[in-house]
This record gives structure tokens, C-alpha cells and sequence, in this order.
């Protein structure tokens, strides 16, 4: 018993890639555009050492209390404030056996701030600290940005244009939509993350060591936003 072939002519099945009575346009859509970002986060490390375990705790206690209060302060500046990897790690003498040097304490911090004026003045006084790391800024888009719902419709609006004028070249018009399909919208990540040797640590001397240091000049980084879609169009058939 053999299968006999699909009627492509059936009222009811699909056709691919058109007819001669509708023809069809596929197009892709595309969008770039260029944005201010609208959140900075900064990656904070506070450290502490001691000779014994518990000398090492207290100061990374009281250290990280200090970076917490100092980014509180700054209010609703501060979208989100997260504590992250925590380690106390004991540093052993060379030589045999199981003798503790010193203690090693690190915590880590995230900080993701809206206000870049604040930002600049925390990120100064934050590298002002003692054994404080600071990572950053990087620039990023909230995920529901309305630049990503702007791309998203460019990217429409720049395939129905094509396919417009291709119908046009044709001397005929479109009809209908048949397919729209997104491919991605995404915000391109940061063209870096700081390299360690530009992180910023204050020392525990100096000739400023009392003495407020000035803000850091802070340029946000642009943001890029790609948008792009896949569209598919019937059209009036035409006289070729």
C-alpha cells in the first residue's frame, strides 16, 4: 500500500514558501541603538589579618560594618546592597607541621547604585578605607528598560519598511503578515571589566590619611541595544 503524495492545493495545507495568488516576503528587522545606563554596580572587598583567628573576625566584623553604614547612607541612591562570599582562612608557617602564621578574612560586598553623582563620591571614600577593594563601576540597563521595548519595536517598524519596498520594486503592495519572529533583544555587557591592577585600595599611612579625598570623575558608559526580528508577508501578486 503506498502513501499517496500531499496535495499542496488543499485548502488546508500550508504553503511554505508562497503561491503564485500570494506570494511571500521574508525580511529581517534589525535595531542598534546607543543609551545612557542606568545603574552602576560596584564590587567591594573588605579584608582583615591578624595573628590569631579571632583578632582577624573582629576587624572584618567592624570593617565590613563600616562599608555597610558608609553605603547606607547614601539612601535611595542605593538600588541594591547584597553581601555576598565570606572567608576566613588560615595562613600556615613554612616547614613541617600545622603551625598558623596569621589569619585571612575577606567579605565581599555589592552595591548597584541610580545616582552617578552619589557614585562617584562613595566609590572615592570607599577606596579610602582600610584593606578595602573596589571593583567597577560597571554600567548596565535595568532588564525592563524602555530601551529595550524601543529597540524591539525599531527593529518592526525597519522590517515592515523593507518588505514594503520590496513589494514595491515589484510594483505591487503587501497583504498580509503571516510570521514575526524576535531573535533577541539583549544590551551589549560592559566592554571591560576593570583590569586588577586599576583597582583602587587605600593604604594604611599618608599624607592625606586624615583628609577627605576628592570625588572620583566618573563618566558613564553607553550602552548598546540590539533588537532584531524575522518577518514574513504575503502580497498582491505581481505583473512581471
Amino acid at each position: 500500500m503506498t502513501t499517496p503524495p500531499p496535495d499542496h492545493h488543499h485548502p488546508g495545507a500550508a504553503a511554505p514558501y508562497g503561491t503564485p495568488d500570494a506570494p511571500r516576503i521574508a525580511v529581517r528587522g534589525e535595531a542598534h541603538l546607543e543609551v545612557d545606563p542606568e545603574i552602576a554596580r560596584l564590587d567591594i572587598t573588605v579584608a582583615s589579618r591578624g595573628k590569631d583567628r579571632r583578632t582577624a573576625l573582629d576587624d572584618l566584623t567592624r570593617r565590613n560594618t563600616t562599608v555597610l553604614d558608609l553605603i547606607k547612607t547614601y539612601g535611595d541612591s542605593v538600588e541594591r546592597l547584597e553581601t555576598g562570599a565570606f572567608s576566613l582562612t588560615p595562613q600556615l608557617k613554612e616547614g613541617r607541621g600545622e603551625r598558623v602564621h596569621a589569619h585571612h578574612g575577606r567579605v565581599h560586598i555589592t552595591a548597584e547604585l541610580t545616582d552617578f553623582t552619589a557614585l562617584s563620591e562613595l566609590t572615592t571614600r570607599l577606596a579610602d578605607l582600610d584593606l578595602t577593594r573596589v571593583d567597577g563601576p560597571w554600567w548596565t540597563l535595568r532588564p525592563d528598560s524602555p530601551a529595550h521595548r524601543q529597540a524591539r519595536q525599531q527593529a518592526v517598524r525597519e522590517a515592515v519598511q523593507r518588505a514594503r519596498e520590496y513589494a514595491e520594486a515589484l510594483g505591487t503592495t503587501l497583504t498580509a503578515l503571516v510570521e514575526l519572529a524576535d531573535t533577541g533583544a539583549d544590551s551589549t555587557p560592559p566592554a571591560y571589566p576593570a583590569p586588577p591592577g586599576s583597582r583602587m585600595r587605600s593604604m594604611a599611612h599618608g599624607a592625606t590619611e586624615n583628609t577627605a579625598a576628592a570625588p572620583l570623575d566618573l563618566e558613564p558608559q553607553r550602552q548598546r541595544v540590539h533588537a532584531q526580528v524575522n518577518a514574513r508577508f504575503t502580497m498582491a501578486p505581481p505583473r512581471l
